[in-house]
């Protein structure tokens, strides 16, 4: 459990009313209940932490000597099913701070006591209460037990107390719950297809990354990996010039003085890298806005120069704890497809929409036509005045209705110098990544004290927002890999095509075949291996190298390849520069981008 999980825990306790959660999610958290009252039962040594419900189940943190494993599911499932058969009925009990603390103390579980001595004095809590069991909880739950319907326990994991690495780690336990087997038989099928999509196998497979304790969470990217990388950048860079962005490129280190301006420091100190330098303070960046508000007020503007858009791929480094970070999709080093543009006032909704018009278009591209919209609100924490954030919000609402982008509000939850549009992207096997952000800003500007000339010659403040599509490079890698399941599209594909000659003889035709390819600019392998064909074509597939091209004599004779595409058993022959010509067009389409229009339409 991570430091804000645990804060968020916190708050939910002494919250008199309980959450309002979805009939599923009620279920998942009833299921996490009666799963930590079978680990009690089976092992009353054990001290509880949390257990709440997740996006695809649950979970429960547990401090137990006995290391639980895999091969322990089947005795705590038993368990589970012997109290949900029992239909034990859910009781809620309202219990005063002190008694709590007694209570829990009583039945030795430390780690709730822990935790309610963080909850102010004289706050009222509730237990929850199934058979001999009792919990912390505020709700809500099922009626009885017998309405869980079907579960699994699925892994196990550590995870520190508190998400304090100094603290105790915890065994994490997690499961699932459906109302129906046939739910959760169809989740356990999309479960076991995930693990043949895990990134980390592919990248591994495909040789695309690797990963090394000496640069912990921080990814090497092969020779083939960087192919991949670069080309995301390519695309992105056509979109730049069609939507009129100025790619710039800032440092790395900067004085910390300058995160204590933007007001980083005193939100964000703790996941960043600083270090000490000739009696001065520095921090490696994390985000790019600060710098691109340096580089902004550099020099005087004109209104009339307005939108200004600086793109930035510079590396961000940013101290991810050890318990959260996962392949490429949270790493402590990265690149973001980052923008910030410093506009007029008038000029925020049009450059929303020319936003929305990219994010659309580009996500179209790699194949993620299931994408869900938030709306993130002012936090409890922010800076700036009250009256800059409603107008901020207004101007985010505006811009998705007119561009009739349906959307839903996650209220609280905008970065603590404005509001922010969230896209959230389904993948191939219906699981949803948060890639894309569109943030306004009205507080940058003031702090930097940023301006520009207006039209009555007279210093005005810009607006900022900040704007990423495809966001972290590496996590986006990372998703899109899982989404295509190493399948990439022929523009993007590490090698395009893979010669096999058939004997030693037709190696020097193999060669001119790769060499007519190369010429075109298109990545090609001649395997010339001493090895069985039928060999190498499998090896070929298992590499998911998008043509297979095979040369024998009478390939030789008419200049031509025996061409196999992925994923087709059948094999053709075509004229090479036919070949050529073709495989030259998939990779030169990367995607179409289309013409801006400015309106927050595609031509």
């Amino acid at each position: 459990m991570s430091a804000s999980e645990y804060e968020r825990e916190l708050e939910h306790m002494i919250d008199p009313k309980p959450p309002e959660l979805s009939p599923l999610e009620t279920l998942r958290h009833s299921a996490a209940h009666v799963m930590a009252d079978a680990i009690k039962r089976l092992w009353p040594d054990a001290k509880l932490g949390f257990g709440p419900q997740t996006e695809d189940g649950f979970y429960y943190d547990i401090d137990l000597e006995h290391r639980i494993t895999p091969e322990d599911f089947s005795k705590i499932e038993a368990e589970m099913q012997a109290i949900i058969d029992a239909k034990e009925p859910f009781e809620r009990e309202v219990i005063g701070r002190e008694d709590a603390v007694k209570f829990f103390r009583e039945a030795g579980e430390d780690l709730k006591v822990e935790a309610i001595a963080a909850i102010p004095e004289g706050a009222e809590l509730s237990l929850y209460r199934n058979g001999g069991f009792a919990d912390l909880c505020r709700g809500p739950h099922v009626e009885d037990t017998g309405k869980i319907g079907a579960f699994k326990l699925l892994r196990v994991a550590g995870a520190y107390w508190r998400g304090d690495e100094s603290r105790p780690m915890l065994q994490r336990i997690y499961g699932t719950a459906f109302p129906t087997k046939k739910e959760l038989d169809a989740f356990l099928e999309r479960l076991e297809e995930a693990k043949k999509r895990d990134h980390r196998k592919l990248g591994r497979d495909l040789d695309l990354f690797v990963f090394d304790p000496i640069a912990p969470a921080s990814p090497f990217f092969t020779g083939k990996g960087a192919v991949v990388y670069n080309l995301l950048q390519t695309y992105v860079r056509r979109l730049y010039r069609r939507y009129g962005y100025e790619e710039v490129v800032t440092p790395q280190i900067f004085d910390m003085a300058l995160f204590k301006r933007s007001g980083h420091y005193d939100h964000y100190i703790e996941n960043m890298f600083a270090c000490e330098i000739d009696g001065r303070s520095f921090g490696v960046k994390p985000m790019n806005c600060p710098g691109h508000c340096v580089l902004f007020g550099k020099r005087r503007h004109s209104y009339r120069e307005l939108p200004i858009r600086f793109a930035d791929f510079g590396r961000l480094h940013r101290y991810e704890r050890a318990g959260v970070t996962h392949g490429l999709t949270r790493v402590r080093s990265f690149a973001q497809d980052d923008a910030h543009i410093f506009c007029r006032p008038d000029q925020v909704e049009a450059e929303v929409a020319s936003v929305l018009e990219m994010v659309g278009h580009c996500y179209a591209t790699f194949g993620f036509d299931d994408v869900r919209v938030e709306l993130s609100t002012r936090p409890e924490k922010y800076l700036g005045a009250l009256a800059d954030w409603e107008r901020a919000e207004a101007a985010l609402e505006r811009a998705l209705s007119r561009a009739g982008i349906e959307y839903t509000v996650n209220k609280g939850d905008g970065a603590f110098y404005g509001p922010k549009i969230d896209f959230m992207v389904r993948d191939a096997i219906g699981r949803s990544w948060q890639l894309g952000t569109c943030q306004l800003d009205f507080q940058l500007p003031q702090r930097f004290d940023l301006s520009y000339v207006d039209e009555h010659d007279g210093r005005s403040r810009p607006v900022m927002i900040h704007r990423a599509i495809l966001g972290s490079l590496e996590r986006f890698f990372g998703v899109y890999l899982e989404h295509t399941a190493g399948n990439f599209p022929v523009w993007l594909a590490p090698v395009q095509a893979v010669v096999l000659p058939i004997t030693d003889a037709h190696h020097p035709y193999a060669g001119e075949v790769a060499g007519a390819l190369r010429a075109r600019d298109l990545r090609v392998e001649v395997d010339d291996r001493n090895e069985k064909l039928g060999f190498k074509v499998r090896e070929a597939t298992l590499r998911k190298i998008p043509y297979v091209l095979v040369v024998g004599d009478k390939e030789a004779q008419s200049r031509s390849v025996a061409v196999r595409v992925r994923g087709e058993r059948r094999q053709r022959v075509e004229p090479l520069d036919a070949f050529a010509e073709r495989l030259a067009r998939e990779s030169e389409a990367l995607g179409a981008v289309p013409e801006a229009t400015g309106d927050g339409s595609a031509s």
